[in-house]
């Protein structure tokens, strides 16, 4: 595998499935950290009781049903580059939002405020993997578990820092990330075009539009 030069109709660019991961941890990686501690912030700061915490708390989570592949079908229909890159600037902002809700907010705004980044949250996880296919398409599910690995390693990573700060900062902490990763989808991630080869099974290349 590593003596061995891998022929130009095989390769592909490992910069692409970096930038992915990185995005992945932003998107997946908050979501998991935000879902997990988001129940709690609500009952500290409003002083609910544990169960319309959670409840509201819930509408996180619950964009998911229409955000993830909302998401997806915005990168197939405006280009994955491009949706990529507005969905990881909604999201930094949705963060910086919530990164200012305290006890003096009214509770409708700062729920609305959540689902409101939620969705960016979550559609810039259908963005994603919509771009997943396109790295190369003989390791699909390779390149997949990768970049789905990081969302759980974002996760980890966003939760440890919340055990040291307040929820503000935390939700900071999670913009800038998606700044960082807005810089590098912008700098480094290619948008899909042209034709991909495929190698058949009888050895012959099937050309494969992408775009």
């Amino acid at each position: 595998m590593f003596t061995e030069v891998v022929p130009p109709i095989h390769r592909y660019s490992f910069r692409q499935v970096a930038v992915l991961d990185l995005a992945y941890l932003v998107t997946f990686g908050s979501e998991l950290a935000v879902v997990s501690m988001l129940p709690l912030f609500f009952k500290d700061t409003f002083g609910l009781t544990q169960v319309l915490a959670g409840l509201l708390a819930s509408g996180y989570a619950f964009m998911n049903l229409f955000a993830r592949p909302g998401g997806g079908f915005m990168s197939d229909r405006f280009g994955r580059k491009r949706t990529l890159l507005i969905l990881l600037t909604g999201l930094a902002l949705g963060y910086f939002v919530m990164s200012q809700i305290t006890s003096q907010w009214r509770l409708p705004l700062a729920v609305l405020a959540t689902m409101a980044c939620s969705f960016f949250v979550q559609a810039g996880e259908g963005a994603v993997f919509a771009m997943v296919p396109l790295v190369k398409r003989r390791l699909t599910g390779q390149v997949a578990g990768m970049v789905g690995a990081y969302g759980n390693v974002g996760a980890v990573c966003f939760l440890t820092v919340l055990s040291f700060v307040d929820p503000g900062i935390f939700f900071l902490v999670i913009a800038g990330a998606a700044v960082v990763s807005l810089v590098a989808t912008f700098l480094f991630l290619d948008e899909p075009e042209g034709q991909m080869a495929e190698v058949l099974p009888d050895g012959t290349v099937q050309m494969i539009d992408v775009s």
